[in-house]
């Protein structure tokens, strides 16, 4: 009885896995990532930059004070005396990738990449969140205690894994990412057929 019921058990959840591992559960880790975190990292790159569609290539001072606080600090605050380099590369790729690594997620597309550079993108995010913006021990929380609501363990915990998901198992069939590698792969195809058909 215990051996039928378990060869029940693993035939029903093997035939869940084969069916939906191949495009369910990167479709779901997107969506999820795109219901829970797009709109919030839309709406925070937006405080970083201009108004407007011009608006869009111009970095404001409010950039600086939220990804590099320390160094405007050592500038008195005037985020036009902050050196170009490193740290105008800094804002700008920290600004940028901000808008643009969310919509490669949602689409699909370089998604491994994308999702990698998220992972780091939210621990920089982290660390400036505690370092220099003194957030207090409830908001930064910890693993294995008995709360489950710290904005930064808690959540950004289960943020890292939805992107290490993407990153290991890629963003599923239904995807950008799975259209384009079809189609490298069939022009690739179709120039080796073109390569070995016998001349004449």
């Amino acid at each position: 009885m215990i051996s039928r019921l378990a060869g029940t058990y693993n035939l029903v959840f093997e035939k869940v896995q084969s069916t939906l591992e191949d495009w369910f559960l990167g479709l779901a880790a997107r969506f999820v990532f795109a219901g829970v975190l797009f709109v919030y990292l839309f709406n925070s790159a937006l405080t970083k930059v201009g108004d407007g569609v011009f608006g869009f290539f111009t970095i404001t001072d409010n950039a600086y004070f939220q990804i590099l606080p320390s160094v405007v600090e050592r500038f008195d605050y005037d985020a036009s005396q902050v050196p170009f380099f490193p740290y105008d590369i800094i804002v700008a790729a920290g600004t940028y990738s901000e808008f643009i690594l969310p919509i490669l997620i949602v689409v699909g597309l370089f998604t491994r990449l994308a999702a990698l550079g998220m992972i780091g993108f939210v621990a920089v995010q982290s660390f400036v969140d505690i370092a220099f913006h003194g957030v207090d021990e409830k908001t930064t929380g910890a693993l294995f205690d008995r709360f489950s609501d710290s904005v930064i363990v808690d959540q950004r915990s289960l943020w890292v894994f939805l992107l290490i998901y993407l990153v290991i198992r890629g963003p599923g069939l239904l995807s950008l990412d799975t259209l384009w590698t079809r189609k490298v792969s069939k022009a690739q195809n179709d120039r080796h057929a073109e390569d070995t058909a016998p001349a004449g």
